[in-house]
């Protein structure tokens, strides 16, 4: 080999060797931008999560308030029987209409009398001697509600103590 052939040579491994360097350089930045397009990805992902869950904490509350409107209109019905066809009428149209707002924003009523107690569901007020087995719902005293599967009040009830002899 001749001086010119050593010196291509040479040159040409320096160049191999700032190629690779330089496509290591290439290959970590690629990787970093790989990883903060993730992150910013997630960070999207998150902040949308927490403004559906805040929007959903604010029609919670407002449906909890509703639900004392609910209560009054269920005791209001039960006292109408002197009121005029009419008025009755009216006031179970409202309340209607008042259910159909809740079933909208998925509320349903938690199920009780003759049920099984579940703390989770459920909250004991009384508890009276009975025939029946031990915490089964022997009455409501306040409506409970779930909203998208979550209480959002929970149920008041008296429940059985089995009086055994």
């Amino acid at each position: 080999m001749d001086k010119k052939d050593k010196k291509e040579t040479v040159e040409n491994e320096q160049f191999k060797q700032e190629l690779a360097k330089k496509d290591a350089v290439i290959a970590d930045y690629t990787d970093h931008l790989k990883r903060l397009q993730a992150e910013f990805e997630n960070y999207c992902k998150r902040v949308e999560k927490q403004r559906t869950e805040s929007a959903g904490m604010a029609s919670e509350k407002l449906i909890v308030k509703l639900l004392l409107v609910v209560d009054d209109f269920e005791r209001a019905l039960a006292q109408l029987k002197d009121v005029p066809a009419e008025t009755r009428k009216g006031i179970e149209m409202i309340f209607k209409n008042l259910h159909k707002i809740l079933d909208e924003e998925r509320v349903e009523p938690i199920k009780s009398v003759g049920e099984k107690l579940d703390p989770y569901k459920h909250e004991v007020l009384m508890q009276v001697e009975s025939e029946q087995p031990d915490d089964i719902i022997l009455e409501e005293l306040q409506k409970g509600y779930t909203m998208n599967g979550k209480v959002i009040r929970y149920a008041k009830v008296k429940i059985s103590k089995h009086g055994g002899k």
